[in-house]
């Protein structure tokens, strides 16, 4: 029989690790966690001798004190030392939550994403929260959005359903990219009953007009069941890994598919899916087991797919 002394023993050890584990969810893993993910394969469909170096950033959330200025700008630093040919902005540049001291403004942000480089450029797209935090766009039903104003104004395109031709040593490729899946939110102010996204699939590969290989950037990974084997490599982000992820697992996913696509490299059906854990935290402030991360694409050097 178990005394009280051991009792309160075992009550007291369990109090204090979990207000260590709290502590690290809350105020270490997502304020000073930061890792370097690193794929290295060779998709379906890609041209042999075409070497890609691709940087993905993902959900960065600009808040204080989670995402400043300042993390931001150490983020931008730690990218532009990978040396990447293309470096590709997967959307959520704004905050996303209520629990904030502040909010970092599309006019500071901006400008420290326009200091990223790429021998062959940086392209974006846009995320649902940068549609869902522009009350103007809201209620027009369109944009452009202010963080789709900031991106440009920083000379970084942003892909709403279109697609560039890119060489690389001889070799082309397209880097296109779908406007966000759930951009409009039903509001009875609005006339919306439900929700209206701006990805336009069928358009955005009506625009690719050769046979070069073809990098989609999606910010939902929920469209990937409809991406056609035409497509070598989908990049997503929005899911954070869960933000929660345990032994592989996560608990909550904002995704219908639930764990099916809430994190790393996916492979079905012999068509590729990349799914950035993301930077940032959406919703509520705390990151477990799935620390924030630049991913590092080093494309046509891995296995044949």
């Amino acid at each position: 029989m178990i005394s009280r002394r051991q009792f309160l023993s075992f009550m007291g050890g369990g109090f204090i690790a979990s207000a260590a584990l709290s502590t690290y969810a809350f105020a270490i893993e997502p304020l000073y966690r930061l890792r370097l993910t690193t794929y290295r394969i060779a998709p379906p469909n890609w041209s042999t001798g075409l070497n890609l170096r691709v940087a993905v950033i993902a959900d960065i959330h600009a808040c204080k004190p989670w995402m400043t200025l300042e993390r931001i700008e150490e983020i931008v630093a730690q990218t532009n030392d990978l040396k990447p040919d293309v470096t590709l902005l997967l959307g959520d540049y704004s905050s996303g939550m209520t629990l904030v001291t502040d909010h970092v403004h599309s006019a500071d942000w901006g400008p420290a994403l326009g200091k990223l480089e790429a021998s062959l450029g940086v392209y974006s797209i846009l995320g649902n929260h940068d549609w869902w935090e522009d009350k103007t766009a809201q209620q027009a039903g369109h944009g452009p959005t202010f963080g789709q104003l900031a991106l440009q104004r920083e000379g970084i395109p942003v892909l709403e359903n279109d697609a560039v031709r890119l060489i690389k040593d001889d070799r082309a490729f397209w880097v296109a990219g779908l406007g966000d899946q759930l951009a409009l939110r039903p509001h009875r102010r609005y006339g919306r009953r439900n929700w209206q996204g701006m990805d336009d699939l069928d358009g955005t590969l009506a625009k690719i007009t050769d046979t070069a290989p073809v990098l989609l950037m999606a910010h939902e990974p929920d469209i990937f069941p409809r991406i056609p084997h035409r497509v070598s490599l989908t990049l997503s982000g929005h899911t954070h890994g869960g933000q929660i992820r345990l032994f592989g697992y996560s608990p909550v996913v904002p995704s219908r598919y639930k764990n099916r696509y809430a994190y790393g490299h996916v492979v079905e059906n012999g068509r590729h899916l990349i799914v950035s854990g993301g930077l940032g935290c959406s919703i509520a402030p705390v990151r477990l087991g799935s620390p924030p991360e630049i991913v590092l694409l080093e494309l046509g050097n891995g296995p044949a797919a």
